[in-house]
């Protein structure tokens, strides 16, 4: 069970890179977020749903991003872990493990989520992007389906509340949803830089994934 977590957790990092005008005439609330939002914070509920929509796996925590490709992403116990990025590496820590993995950003892009919010490149490189409007509620939904193959969902849908980012849901080869809801989401306001920086504890094993 701890493994398939932190599977998932690794997935959670690079959901999509944007750039100025790369949504034009698709959607105004996903336009604005990924291009006049630089900074964002927001906490949220995480849960895994086999192809039966039966829950198999629950999360929660706190999310904060700031551009370009500065994330954090820390779930609270009792399945503690951390994911961060300073725009050039990634640091994902496994509290119970006592393990940390590190990889290059851009070893992550098109892979995992925290990074689709973060920024960095051409959405319609790697998506086709579809506007489904509102769908059974009062959500706004946008649908982004990777060209990819190694991307790892093959399905992703962005709702958005009165403009502001709700939720994301994931789907993946096994025909499993990651659902994750935002709540209290903050836009533009300060972050210090701090927040995306990360050592390692001492004692814990350190898996550098950047060293070729």
């Amino acid at each position: 069970m701890t493994r398939h977590r932190f599977g998932k957790a690794a997935a959670l990092l690079a959901v999509c890179f944007a750039v100025p005008g790369a949504f034009a005439g698709v959607s105004e609330d996903l336009d604005h977020f990924f291009n006049e939002v630089e900074t964002y914070s927001a906490r949220f509920q995480q849960v895994v749903l086999d192809e039966g929509f039966n829950p198999i796996e629950e999360s929660s925590g706190r999310v904060l991003i700031k551009r370009p490709g500065r994330f954090r992403w820390d779930y609270e116990p009792p399945n503690e872990h951390r994911i961060i990025s300073n725009g050039e590496k990634v640091w994902i820590y496994d509290v119970e493990l006592d393990q940390v993995t590190v990889r290059s950003l851009k070893q992550t892009l098109g892979s995992t989520p925290a990074a689709l919010l973060a920024g960095g490149s051409e959405i319609n490189e790697d998506f086709d992007v579809t506007d489904l409007g509102q769908v059974n509620g009062p959500l706004y939904w946008v649908r982004l389906v990777p060209k990819s193959e190694d991307v790892g969902f093959e399905d992703i849908r962005i709702g958005f509340e009165n403009g502001r980012l709700r939720v994301m849901e994931l789907i993946d080869g096994l025909e499993q949803t990651t659902r994750i809801t935002m709540t209290d989401g903050e836009e533009n306001r300060s972050i210090a830089a701090s927040q995306f920086q990360f050592t390692p504890p001492d004692g814990v094993d350190v898996i550098d994934e950047t060293v070729q």
